[in-house]
């Protein structure tokens, strides 16, 4: 395997991960939000990777990439409080499903592979640049 398709492995890998902190930080910053409408209520999204085993002249052969983001199915959570403004007809609103315990461990853990990859790419830079000075 040529040290530059790990540079290209590694750099999908790091475009993942923003893409799966992005993700995480719009959860968390509509945590708080609130609906009058369970339909209408922010949903926790999470990205589905996918490996790449062919690519073309605009992406690598091999890798990761954010195949698509998906909504969460799961129910938003109902809160009886018939004098907020926003209430419904019954005087319940709508929260978000989305659990701040969870994504925090979601962030850290894309964090950590962020690092990772990071780690993986500066291995093969001096790898490369040892290679390059046994040459000389």
């Amino acid at each position: 395997m040529s040290m530059f398709k790990i540079l290209d492995i590694s750099a999908s890998a790091m475009h993942a991960q923003t893409v799966r902190l992005n993700t995480v930080a719009s959860n968390m910053a509509n945590a708080d939000s609130i609906s009058s409408n369970k339909d209408e209520v922010y949903k926790s999204k999470q990205p589905v990777f996918q490996t790449i085993l062919e690519g073309n002249e605009y992406e690598p052969k091999s890798g990761v990439r954010v195949k698509e983001i998906v909504e969460s199915q799961a129910p938003a959570k109902m809160e009886y409080n018939p004098n907020h403004p926003m209430a419904d007809d019954q005087g319940y609103i709508y929260r978000p499903n989305v659990n701040i315990v969870e994504e925090m461990a979601n962030m850290l853990s894309a964090q950590r592979s962020y690092e990772t990859n990071i780690e993986v790419m500066n291995t093969s830079k001096q790898l490369l640049l040892r290679t390059i000075q046994l040459g000389k």
